[in-house]
């Protein structure tokens, strides 16, 4: 999300506000303050909307509280926590990856729930045990009721949801195929959308006594996030069965090291229509041993270059991630992804060098599917 403020850190994870949780600070902080004022005509001045402020900080400090949840059963596993977000409509603990098994999915959906439940019975107990009354007791009596409300809800089942990846962990429990699950509980994210975004609408049309204008905004907000979960699936089951094999780069820049640097200017650097700067270097196995630079070449003295070979110019230092053939394209997707990275160099089980992958040529390849499959569907 763009707007977004570093704060701080929480047990070492980056904590950050969206600029659009001010503007909800500040909604409830008026709404609930004003309740207080007519609630409790004998608070003076200023202080019903100082308590609707304190009130209203403690509120998201549940929902951190929700997500810290998620984000201690990811750690757990082994699992880093990038950040932690409040925004408009909650909190997001954004994890370096997703579980292994869809065990441990389901206790890192489940979690963040389970802590707002634990944290509605304790406000509910503290306030029937101390009889809380006043100010304080509607401050924490509405606490336990919003934590209710934040674990029920979460609990829907349907992405983004918690509910939604606690039904993607039990389809893929059943099925062992995740993105089988990713798919189903997208499908269930956008039928919760459309759902709230159809009662909001009819609320604010007069139609409806249920709902209002933030009930299709929440919507929005689930059809446009379960639409992009859903995308995600469609693309992790197109990329089902390939390999990192399939998707080489056709004109990958590769030259072995016993050629002298004219013959690499003039058959493989024009070959390639100048669109690498960096070659890789393979011996006579197909090894890779190192790289060359169009730089180093046009360093050296034209005159030079029938006489000198490739291996005397290039560089050992190999600055690649290296993947085998073999490795499933979604793993590989995923590699670079949380490695951040834009190109691999893909090797044989024997050391031999395949080619270079890079994002783009998945995106191409995907592109191909995508035409057969319409080919295949017009005849």
């Amino acid at each position: 999300m763009n707007g977004n403020i570093r704060v701080g850190n929480l047990f070492g994870i980056p904590f950050y506000l969206n600029v659009s949780w001010f503007l909800v600070l500040a909604l409830v902080t008026w709404s609930y303050g004003s309740g207080l004022a007519e609630a409790f005509p004998a608070l003076p001045g200023t202080t019903p909307w100082l308590l609707g402020l304190f009130a209203a900080l403690l509120l998201f400090s549940s929902v951190l509280a929700h997500e810290l949840g998620h984000s201690f059963a990811a750690l757990r596993q082994g699992i880093g926590v990038n950040s932690i977000t409040l925004f408009l409509f909650g909190g997001l603990a954004a994890l370096e990856k997703e579980s292994d098994s869809p065990g441990g999915a389901f206790k890192v959906a489940i979690a963040g729930p389970v802590v707002s439940l634990l944290l509605f019975v304790t406000l509910s107990t503290v306030g029937q045990v101390l009889a809380l009354s006043g100010p304080v007791g509607a401050i924490v009596s509405l606490l336990a009721y919003i934590n209710l409300a934040l674990g029920v809800f979460n609990l829907l089942p349907g992405l983004p949801l918690d509910g939604g990846n606690v039904v993607k962990a039990i389809v893929w429990r059943i099925t062992g195929d995740p993105n089988k699950g990713l798919a189903f509980a997208s499908r269930a994210g956008q039928v919760l959308g459309w759902l709230a975004i159809a009662i909001g609408a009819a609320a604010i049309a007069g139609i409806s006594p249920v709902g209002n204008v933030w009930t299709l905004l929440i919507g929005w907000f689930l059809l446009s996030n379960a639409n992009r979960s859903a995308q995600s699936a469609t693309v992790q089951q197109r990329l089902e069965g390939l390999t990192a094999a399939d998707a080489i780069d056709g004109d990958s820049p590769i030259v072995a090291q016993d050629v002298s640097l004219r013959t690499f200017a003039d058959e493989v650097l024009l070959n390639t229509m100048g669109n690498w700067r960096k070659f890789l270097v393979v011996d006579d196995t197909g090894e890779l041993v190192g790289t060359v630079s169009v730089d180093t070449l046009q360093a050296l003295p034209r005159d030079r270059w029938a006489t000198t070979r490739v291996a005397e110019v290039m560089s050992t230092d190999i600055p690649l991630t290296t993947i085998a053939s073999n490795q499933p394209l979604l793993e590989v997707m995923r590699t670079l992804d949380e490695k951040k990275l834009s190109v691999l160099a893909v090797i044989r089980d024997n050391g031999q060098l395949v080619g270079l992958l890079e994002k783009q040529a998945i995106v191409k390849l995907m592109q191909g599917q995508m035409s057969k499959m319409r080919s295949a569907a017009a005849d």
